[in-house]
Parts: structure tokens; C-alpha cells; sequence
């Protein structure tokens, strides 16, 4: 299923039932990350031109798991952009899955309701340990799985208030550094998941460029962005 399924959804159908009559080969996405992706040095010279300090740090991976073992909200802006509404590793929200009042927090900092729920990202060799009933992997976040009784106490900020989550597997080969960020968090907490929401406020786009993280981490209480293999401390 492809990570952007909807009633908009029929038209993607409809030309590949086409297509496919018609001859062509028609194969599984390989992935969500369609869109633009940055440059290091495209990233360093906008950093530098917003007149922000920033530092690159040897284990980018590990200065992120530090950050968010610490409770930071780190946004993470990597790779390519992705298609769909949901965010997938490059463009997410980042948060500790073990503080219930992340939820409330992370609410806060998009600006939307608090109904909103948050959802869990977990390395794909770990996923049946904590979540149950349902497919994995699943790496476009689009079932619900029961979280495992005995890991529910241990992830409130992921955990519905059904005993569900729906969760995003990480892959080591298709997001390596992402990989690196959740086993350097687990070693620090115990907990191979982190909380992963999309990178935006309310009533915006998700981020997609350099200057959309900066704008996104200068107007919302952000303590971390990192961007590429950069770090962008907040003062």
C-alpha cells in the first residue's frame, strides 16, 4: 500500500490500471522519500546566511540520541522529502516516548489539538518485541498494532489509550543513520523507539527546504534541529 492511500488515491489508480493494461511494468514503490534533498554545503551556506551557530558534531546519530535521552524536541531534517502525509524519518519531530506529557507538548509546539495522538518509530528488528497484531514491517506508518502490555508503562507518549500505536519500522539498509540515532537511544534509555511527528506547525506545509527547518525551529519552542550533519542548538 502505498504511504499516501486516499480518496485523491483514485486517480494514482486509475492511471496505473491504465498503464498496466497498456503494457508497462508495473512495481511496488521502493519508498516514500520522492521529493527534494539538500546538499551539505547548500545546507551550511543557508545556515550561514541566517546568521545561526551551528557546529557539526563526529556522531551526529549519537549528539540526537544524547538530546533526546535529555527530553529535547529535536527536529530532524535528512534526505529526501517525502510524499504523503505522514512523516517517515526525514522530515519529523522527534521526542522521548517515555514522558506521558510529551503528547500535551509536542501538541503545543505544532499548535493543534490535544486529541492528536503520537506515533512511535522502531527499529525493524525490535518492532515485534513492543507491538503486536499487525503488519511489519511497516514502514509508512499506516496500521494500527497493539502495544505489547508490558512495554505500554514504558512508552505512554505512543501508546493510545486502546493499548494501540501505529508505528513506522526502521530498516538498518534503508535509513542507516536514523538506525544509528534509535540503537544510540536505546543504549541510553532502555527504549528502542522514539516519538516521530511530522515537521510542521499548524496550518503549514510540511518542512521541505533548508530555510522551512529554520523557519520552522525559529518560530516554535524546538530545542534541537538537526539538518544534514549539522546541529542548530537553541540559545
Amino acid at each position: 500500500m502505498q504511504p499516501a492511500a486516499g480518496d485523491a488515491g483514485t486517480a494514482l489508480g486509475a492511471a496505473l490500471h491504465l498503464a498496466s493494461e497498456h503494457g508497462d511494468q508495473i512495481t511496488p514503490m521502493a519508498g516514500a522519500d520522492l521529493g527534494r534533498s539538500f546538499g551539505n554545503a547548500e545546507i551550511e551556506r543557508t545556515l550561514r546566511r541566517a546568521d545561526v551557530a551551528f557546529e557539526q558534531p563526529d556522531d551526529l546519530a549519537a549528539e540526537v540520541a544524547d538530546a533526546l535521552a535529555d527530553d529535547k524536541v529535536v527536529a530532524w531534517f535528512q534526505d529526501d522529502a517525502e510524499f504523503g502525509p505522514r512523516a517517515l524519518g526525514n522530515r519529523s519531530l522527534l521526542a522521548h516516548p517515555g514522558r506521558a506529557d510529551n503528547i500535551e507538548r509536542l501538541n503545543d509546539v505544532k499548535g493543534r489539538e490535544q486529541f492528536r495522538p503520537i506515533a512511535p518509530m522502531v527499529r525493524a528488528d525490535r518492532a515485534d518485541e513492543l507491538f503486536g497484531r499487525g503488519p511489519v514491517p511497516s514502514p509508512h506508518m499506516l496500521f494500527v498494532h497493539d502495544v505489547a502490555p508490558s512495554w505500554q508503562e514504558h512508552i505512554p507518549a505512543v501508546t493510545h489509550v486502546d493499548g494501540t500505536a501505529r508505528i513506522q519500522t526502521v530498516d538498518a539498509e534503508d535509513q542507516p543513520l536514523l538506525t544509528d540515532m534509535l540503537t544510540a537511544f536505546e543504549k541510553r534509555t532502555g527504549l528502542p523507539a522514539v516519538v516521530n511527528t511530522s515537521l510542521n506547525t499548524a496550518g503549514r506545509p510540511m518542512v521541505d527546504d533548508p530555510r522551512d527547518a529554520l523557519e520552522c525551529f525559529g518560530s516554535a519552542p524546538i530545542d534541537v534541529l538537526a539538518i544534514g550533519p549539522y546541529l542548530v542548538m537553541r540559545a
